[in-house]
């Protein structure tokens, strides 16, 4: 009785899905920092995914002194997952600095999206996509090296 309540209770806490590489993503649509919303879709050549603030730091670092668009220009999505954030800090003081951004934050408000691509917490998840399939992962720690990564991918 007690092992069947553990996997039940680790069921339930697992997300509905996990993609793996050949696995076609579910588009969704969220707001961003400026409240505009965004869709997946098979553009989306990179998903990165970062699970709390240590992660979205890394990815600000790595697109330190990028101009307006260089994101977006690469035909990659970042997405921040900010459940834990709490609601007036987040409503008050980080969504607005985040408008100051010159990129696209899209904000998954309840984790529903993020949970869905499991990684590390403190890294950040790159999801290499080809016409909304999975084809690669990777996670990285360091600024440097997603830096390095985001330049190997030619703007269109």
């Amino acid at each position: 009785m007690k092992i069947a309540l553990v996997l039940l209770l680790s069921a339930l806490s697992m997300p509905a899905f996990a993609a793996n590489i050949g696995d076609h993503l579910t588009p969704w649509t969220l707001q961003d920092q400026h409240d505009q919303p965004y869709t997946l879709d098979a553009q989306t050549r990179v998903l990165l995914v970062a699970r709390n603030m240590d992660g979205s730091k890394l990815v600000k670092a790595a697109l330190e002194n990028q101009p307006k668009g260089y994101l977006q220009a690469r035909d990659v999505a970042f997405l921040a997952d900010v459940q834990r954030m709490p609601s007036l800090i987040g409503k008050f003081i980080a969504i607005p600095a985040m408008r100051d951004y010159n990129y696209r934050v899209i904000l998954d408000r309840d984790g529903s999206i993020a949970a869905n691509y499991p990684g590390a917490e403190d890294k950040v998840l790159w999801m290499q996509l080809d016409n909304g399939t999975l084809v690669a992962q990777q996670e990285f720690a360091n600024a440097d090296a997603l830096r390095a990564a985001l330049e190997q991918l030619p703007a269109r």
